[in-house]
């Protein structure tokens, strides 16, 4: 017997993952002294998240460190063996800590198997990724078979955005000073993807929202695996702007009718770092270029 699980920053509600049987580690994020966890749509947290970014509040994130992560696995551990997918180590240094915790749990618990995989993936494209090892598991593979799968395949889920505003991915360090400034005063539109060690990179800028959807649109057609026969999922989110996301939507439904399309709001922990304005899409291609 195993137990699969995984972050919050999947950003699919706790709803979901918990009747597919996939405990969670939770984050935290903190504004103005006060510490929240991330609710996963359990409540209004997300609401009051947003409503604290307009009103010019900036929230700070954390680690998850390793005497958290111990607590979270020794529990699981106590039931049998566990395979742990963690946030990806381009957006976070976290998953260094559950293989710190991992591999001192393994003198406590030296009759179980616990196994951690760097996701290199993040915020729904990781919750995708998680979502389709739980199918494996589902369809009978043991611990080892879904850890090689998961070894060989966490770079093969896309990760294709934009944002309608720098100011977030300034304060993250994502994009420079002076460049968030000028960007903000043209309205001009980020257009990102994930690299193959799951860090974001800001390949090129366009001029409008619906450029910024065009070249999104036109980026997955390029990399999705089957082109327009394909039939697995093609998940959306979006941070405060369901308006632009939906858009996105159906034009993914028309162009990939076959395809699992669902949309997503994008948590808080993402949100602290992207902010309001950002639609992104996450499919299965070929491995992303190292």
């Amino acid at each position: 017997m195993f137990t699969l699980s995984c972050e919050s920053t999947t950003d699919i509600t706790s709803k979901y993952l918990t009747e597919r049987q996939i405990p969670i580690l939770r984050y935290t994020y903190t504004v103005d002294g006060t510490e929240f966890t991330d609710d996963m749509g359990e409540g209004d947290g997300l609401k009051i998240f947003y409503e604290q970014l307009l009103g010019g509040k900036r929230p700070l994130t954390s680690l998850i460190n390793a005497d958290k992560y111990k607590d979270f696995f020794r529990e699981l551990l106590q039931k049998g063996d566990v395979l742990h997918i963690a946030f990806g180590s381009g957006m976070s240094q976290s998953v260094y800590n559950a293989f710190s915790a991992a591999e001192q749990l393994k003198k406590e618990f030296p009759k179980r198997k616990i196994l951690v995989v760097d996701s290199t993936c993040s915020c729904v494209g990781y919750g995708l990724f998680v979502d389709a090892i739980a199918d494996l598991r589902d369809q009978g593979k043991n611990i080892d078979q879904l850890y090689d799968w998961a070894k060989r395949n966490c770079h093969k889920v896309h990760h294709q955005f934009f944002s309608t505003t720098l100011t977030y991915f300034r304060r993250s360090g994502r994009v420079s000073g002076p460049a968030a400034l000028i960007g903000n005063m043209l309205k001009l539109c980020p257009i990102m993807h994930l690299n193959y060690d799951g860090k974001i990179i800001a390949y090129t800028k366009v001029m409008s929202v619906s450029k910024a959807i065009s070249k999104t649109l036109a980026e997955v057609a390029a990399n999705i695996r089957d082109g327009a026969d394909y039939n697995d999922r093609l998940w959306v989110c979006h941070s405060d702007c369901a308006d632009m996301a939906n858009n996105v939507v159906e034009q993914l439904k028309r162009q990939y009718p076959a395809a699992d399309i669902r949309l997503f709001d994008i948590g808080p922990v993402i949100a602290s770092h992207c902010g309001p304005g950002t639609v992104a899409t996450f499919f299965w291609g070929n491995e992303r270029p190292q």
